[in-house]
């Protein structure tokens, strides 16, 4: 059982002691053609200086370049296509959000945040948390995995807003608490399983034994050097021992596969989805379930990478059945764990004793050792 604080009462919400703004963070992804540049020279900024040696200068044309390729696989292979990413997201943060006040009241807030969106950037969802004079900020990458390229962008954005938010001698922020990930979460890695079991039992188990229903689970890649930073490998490959832990012993044909940016002089992480489904359909395989389990949410390549992953075996293999299935999103179950997920948090903001924070006393000292 989750211990679960008590009800406050009505009187209590209102006290500035038990409000918290929770700020929920994602990636999200551009929704018109005009943006696209923008976004992929802000993306590229923030990732490629984590892991590729890459001067600055090449970021602004890269940028540009990057948007034509974009704007041809969205625009032409896909008819205009739009991600459904912001829109789930939000529903994900309504969710949050209304299980959270069921618990706490309105005295904890759900804030969104995208590292690439206006108006959602960060900077500008904490300007606005502390316009409604919120001084407790719990920090909430919904995020699967933990690596520098997801809630390790966010923290660098989180902080160059609180810098930029500084005013008077005492620091707005009274108290932080922040959330990495859930990767080992048990609650997510049986919604996960679950998930694939019924699909199976409902579209593919009257047909093929279970012996031939190859399952790839498909994880975010990551680059093999990340500077010393965490790329996420530790945390994706154990998502994925989890889960095939609990499928394994009724589907014997499991396999990670990995989603990678296929990106020149970069290392990524093996098998990629389309080598991944190939291995399993030389073991036997006449059906491949395809399952995200790395993202909670859709975005486009969730969508649109594994929609070419499958055309590309379609065509080598036009007689085996392919299942693309989608990320939890906003599956009410999930919804409820991510909130459950943040009451400790919660709990221990509205119940510590606030720390003034002063940013003047932040000065440079050299400690001088003497021989």
């Amino acid at each position: 059982m989750v211990a679960t604080p008590e009800k406050l009462q009505p009187t209590e919400q209102l006290s500035s002691q038990h409000r918290v703004a929770v700020l929920l963070m994602g990636y999200g992804e551009v929704e018109s053609y005009e943006d696209f540049a923008n976004y992929n020279e802000q993306a590229l900024n923030l990732l490629t200086a984590k892991f590729a040696p890459v001067p600055t200068w090449i970021y602004p044309p890269l940028a540009r370049l990057l948007a034509l390729f974009d704007r041809h696989e969205w625009g032409h292979q896909h008819h205009d296509f739009i991600s459904p990413h912001n829109a789930i997201f939000e529903k994900q943060r309504a969710g949050i959000e209304k299980n959270l006040q069921a618990q706490w009241g309105e005295g904890v807030k759900v804030f969104k945040a995208f590292n690439f969106c206006a108006p959602f950037l960060p900077n500008q969802v904490l300007a606005e948390i502390k316009n409604q004079g919120f001084d407790k900020i719990l920090i909430y990458p919904l995020l699967v995995v933990d690596s520098i390229f997801t809630s390790g962008i966010a923290i660098e954005q989180v902080n160059n807003a609180f810098a930029e938010l500084t005013d008077g001698d005492e620091h707005w922020v009274k108290g932080l608490r922040y959330i990495p990930s859930f990767y080992n979460e048990s609650a997510y890695i049986n919604l996960i399983a679950r998930l694939v079991e019924e699909k199976i039992t409902a579209d593919l188990a009257s047909a093929y034994l279970p012996s031939q229903i190859g399952i790839v689970l498909m994880n975010h890649g990551c680059p093999h050097k990340a500077k010393g930073f965490t790329s996420g490998i530790t945390e994706s490959q154990i998502l994925y021992d989890l889960i095939r832990e609990q499928l394994i012993n009724r589907y014997p044909l499991i396999s990670i596969g990995w989603l990678n940016h296929d990106t020149p002089l970069i290392e990524w992480t093996l098998p990629n989805v389309e080598q991944a489904a190939k291995n399993l359909i030389q073991l036997g395989a006449k059906a491949v379930v395809f399952m995200p389990i790395g993202f909670a949410t859709e975005n486009h390549e969730t969508l649109l990478d594994v929609h070419h992953i499958i055309h590309a075996l379609q065509k080598k293999h036009p007689d085996l059945n392919y299942v693309q299935m989608p990320c939890v999103n906003d599956n009410s179950e999930f919804l409820t764990m991510a909130a459950q997920w943040a009451n400790a948090h919660i709990t221990e903001l509205v119940s510590e004793q606030t720390v003034a924070v002063n940013p003047q006393l932040a000065v440079a000292h050299h400690h001088h050792h003497h021989h």
